[in-house]
């Protein structure tokens, strides 16, 4: 006859009874505990993914751009195509977004040749005398170039021979805002003299940028170095806010013509 349970030990010998044991010295199985059935959840929709929410507003600026000035482009082409002979775009190959892993480039083979980007033809109103395709391959701006227009030195000095890239940029080709694409020749071999100068083609180049607003145009290989140094600097904090505070930035240095000539 077993004696009575103690009150004072109810609890304690419940606890034993019912937590399993897990000394050496224990021979018996564990007992397997059911599997805990999962919370029901509402499933979530992934949202917009950062480049295509970036990507749309590009679309819609490019667009209310493109309307907008439309009066202002179609007056600058009148007046292209009555200063000098030529056409009046000027479309030249660029290199453009690299989206392979790392963006190394790659040895050159028989094959492929790595251009370092997705190519691409930039367009531009035309602000150089009429000249063969291959006569200004190369060769950076300078203020005194004698090949440009009296018409186009005032386009570049207020950069509105950029405004036709609205359209590269509805073609996918480029955003508003990033580094600024360069010829595939000259990109080859300034991919070989600095350091991380492929790591521009991560973001898709853009018509202006943090570059831009902050430095004039190229004149020498260190005025490369120093918006190398610029364009990294937004690749690695690329935003959508960033991009709204670099086209802010931009209109007065558009306006006050910093940087142009």
């Amino acid at each position: 006859m077993h004696p009575p349970p103690n009150p004072a030990n109810h609890g304690r010998e419940a606890f034993h009874l019912t937590q399993p044991r897990f000394d050496t010295a224990s021979t018996a199985p564990a007992p397997r505990l059911a599997p805990a059935r999962p919370r029901a959840t509402r499933p979530r929709s992934p949202g917009p993914a950062p480049e295509g929410s970036r990507r749309a507003l590009n679309v819609v600026l490019a667009v209310t751009g493109l309307v907008l000035a439309a009066p202002l482009m179609l007056m600058i082409a009148v007046l292209v195509k009555a200063t000098s002979r030529g056409p009046v775009l000027y479309t030249q190959p660029r290199v453009g977004l690299d989206r392979r892993n790392g963006g190394k480039p790659r040895p050159v083979s028989r094959r492929a040749d790595d251009s370092g980007g997705r190519p691409f033809r930039i367009y531009k109103f035309r602000t150089m005398y009429h000249a063969p395709s291959t006569a200004d391959a190369e060769v950076w701006a300078s203020p005194d170039d004698p090949r440009v227009t009296p018409l186009g030195r005032v386009l570049r000095q207020y950069r509105l021979d950029e405004l036709p890239q609205l359209v590269n940029v509805l073609l996918g080709d480029m955003n508003l805002v990033g580094p600024r694409p360069e010829q595939p020749q000259i990109f080859r071999r300034l991919r070989t003299r600095i350091d991380g100068y492929h790591q521009r083609q991560r973001v898709r180049p853009g018509i202006t940028g943090w570059a831009q607003i902050n430095q004039h145009y190229d004149r020498s290989l260190e005025d490369v170095r120093r918006k190398v140094a610029l364009d990294l600097e937004y690749v690695a904090g690329q935003s959508t806010w960033a991009d709204v505070k670099i086209l802010l930035r931009t209109v007065p240095v558009v306006i006050l013509r910093r940087g142009a000539w």
